[in-house]
């Protein structure tokens, strides 16, 4: 069973025994290839690390040579041009706005130093933004949104946040050192009588740019030139002193000098502002003029605005309703055919009429303000009494193109020329275009329309002989080395003759009588002449008069024996107490015309009224 185990050949030890054979499919070993030499190379060879750092350093520097040789020569213009606008900040210089003034020359519109207040968003880090609002928006009385808004603006270093600040305001704002913000100097218009003729003087708006009355429309004489300088600003925000500096100066506005009179002026608003109160008057107005020359010495009207704050007033109060409101003249407007009639139709002031309290005319029945039997009146008791139905009757003297020229020659239907904006003409169609009844209303003063200052102009050329002045409110302006030049010499025209305005002066001095329409308008120690108007106004709901008001007024002159001034004064809807113009308008007529009288130093003359024949002898 078991075999024989064959003891393996013992393997010699160590190097000892006979050389061995090749292994079995072995091949034969390649023979080995020489090593290569070997490229000595010391780390610590400072030489060659130098060369090396050498040439890299070399062509670094090459790079930033070659740019710079395209940064100062190829491309040096646009870039020298970005930076420079980079740094090159344009600033607005103001022109200093001329004063406008009375004719003493006290101001009632001027120019103060006053500063804007700038930020350079830039600045202003977005955390700082909302603590440069709460103390900016409550000390400048400004919406906190828009001075974020404007804080906030976007590649910009320049914005205004608020413009006519005071000194002082300014200063303490700039005391807060608070980042970006800074000021400018400009100028603040400044009206120091607060509401006075506020209506003829306007306001300058936010922009610096007349916006209402003779800032308006006198911008361009007043506003002068502005002018700019262009300066380098440092990214601190701070000028450059030896910088870029190019300058245009501005040039300054001419004053304006008025033919207002401030006393007077102040006196004549309050008259007007009393009596509109007191007889709940939708408004009024008040005209004092020089029927000589044609000077403006008053212009009031009531209710009116403080053009220091204009924003908070109704915007309908911005005009001066002595020019752009148009309203129907009623019985002050009789002077105007009497002038007519008398002039060019044979009537005097003793032509006797046989009045009667209404009239037909075709289709219409025209009244007298109240009923009353039928009376004899003289011409002249016509007007004394304001009868509707004896103008009529006198107007039937003269055709219908005689009475609207006549009515042309005195300014009614085309404005007055005064510098104020908006004024109306008024309404005054030719006679073509009347129907067969118009000349009878248009005769006492209805179915037309006119503006104040024109019904005062009607009465100053009554009391000037005739001759029609302009009127005029501009004395002339000042420049700025304060040489005065005075404004061309208003138009003059002969209206009518000196003896007929001689003789309807004689009959206006029966109106202010026991007899007449006014006894509240006598004014003792002084001849006065006058006329009252109560005109219907239209209603706007049906174009008719029912319902619509009254229009109260009271035009005159004094003294009557030698005219120096005219008060025109007007009331709209007076709704307490009597609606007549002698009992709402006549008394503001006597206050207005005492003081004027009094303060242009005018005296009494002393002379004998003449004796109005009020009724007519058979």
């Amino acid at each position: 069973m078991g075999g024989t185990v064959r003891a393996a050949p013992a393997r010699p030890k160590g190097g000892g025994g006979g050389p061995r054979g090749p292994r079995p499919g072995a091949g034969r070993r390649p023979p080995s290839r020489p090593p290569k030499p070997r490229v000595p190379f010391h780390r610590r060879d400072p030489l060659k690390r130098l060369n090396v750092g050498l040439l890299v350093i070399a062509f670094v520097l090459s790079l930033f040579a070659g740019r710079l040789v395209q940064l100062q020569t190829i491309e040096s213009g646009k870039y020298t041009a970005q930076a420079m606008l980079t740094r090159l900040q344009r600033i607005e210089l103001p022109a200093v706005r001329g004063d406008i003034t009375d004719a003493q020359g006290h101001p009632l519109a001027m120019t103060v130093e006053a500063r804007a207040i700038t930020a350079d968003p830039t600045l202003i880090k977005p955390e700082r933004r909302q603590q440069v609002v709460n103390a900016l928006a409550p000390t400048l009385g400004l919406n906190p949104a828009t001075v974020l808004k404007q804080i906030s603006k976007p590649r910009t270093r320049f914005v205004y946040v608020a413009h006519g600040v005071r000194p002082d305001q300014a200063r303490l704002i700039i005391s807060w050192d608070l980042p970006g913000i800074g000021t400018r100097l400009e100028y603040r218009r400044e009206y120091p009588n607060d509401s006075l003729a506020a209506g003829v003087i306007g306001f300058v708006n936010d922009t610096g740019n007349g916006a209402a009355g003779l800032e308006s429309s006198l911008n361009g004489v007043l506003a002068g030139r502005g002018g700019w300088q262009r300066v380098e600003i440092s990214p601190e925000g701070q000028h450059i002193p030896m910088g870029e500096d190019q300058k245009v100066p501005s040039k300054p506005g001419h004053g304006v000098r008025l033919t207002l009179q401030r006393d007077l002026q102040f006196m004549a608003q309050q008259a007007i502002e009393k009596q509109v109160r007191a007889t709940r008057s939708q408004s009024g107005s008040v005209v004092v003029m020089d029927p000589r020359t044609g000077r403006l010495l008053a212009m009031a009207s009531a209710p009116g605005f403080d053009p220091n704050s204009y924003g908070r007033s109704d915007r309908r109060l911005w005009g001066s309703p002595l020019v752009q409101e148009a309203y129907e003249p009623g019985s002050t407007g009789k002077v105007v055919t009497a002038a007519a009639v008398m002039e060019h139709g044979g009537v005097t002031p003793h032509t006797p009429y046989t009045v009667p309290d209404r009239i037909s005319k075709y289709d219409r029945v025209f009244n007298d303000s109240h009923r009353h039997a039928p009376e004899r009146l003289t011409f002249a008791g016509v007007l004394a009494k304001s009868s509707n139905v004896g103008t009529i009757l006198a107007s039937e003297s003269i055709s219908a193109q005689r009475l609207y020229q006549t009515m042309r020659d005195f300014g009614f239907g085309q404005k007055t020329g005064l510098p104020l904006p908006g004024e109306t003409p008024g309404l005054l169609s030719a006679p073509a275009k009347w129907s067969g009844v118009d000349r009878y209303p248009i005769a006492f003063g209805q179915s037309m329309s006119v503006n104040a200052v024109q019904m005062a102009s009607v009465y100053a050329t009554i009391a000037n002989g005739g001759v029609r002045v302009a009127p005029t409110l501009v004395e002339g302006t000042v420049g700025d080395d304060d040489r005065f030049t005075p404004a061309p010499a208003p138009r003059r025209a002969q209206v009518i003759s000196a003896r007929t305005a001689r003789q309807i002066s004689d009959m206006l001095e029966g109106v202010p009588t026991v007899e007449g329409t006014a006894p509240k308008a006598q004014i003792e120690g002084y001849r006065v002449a006058g006329k009252t108007g109560t005109a219907q106004i239209v209603n706007p709901r049906c174009g008719c008069y029912k319902g619509g008001g009254y229009t109260a007024s009271f035009a005159g002159f004094a003294p009557a024996d030698d005219p120096r001034l005219v008060v025109q004064v007007v009331l709209q809807n007076p709704k307490r107490g009597s609606h007549y113009g002698g009992d709402a308008a006549a008394p503001v007529f006597k206050d207005v015309m005492s003081f004027a009288l009094q303060s242009q130093r005018i005296p009494p003359t002393g002379s004998r009224p003449p004796t109005v024949e009020i009724y007519a002898r058979d």
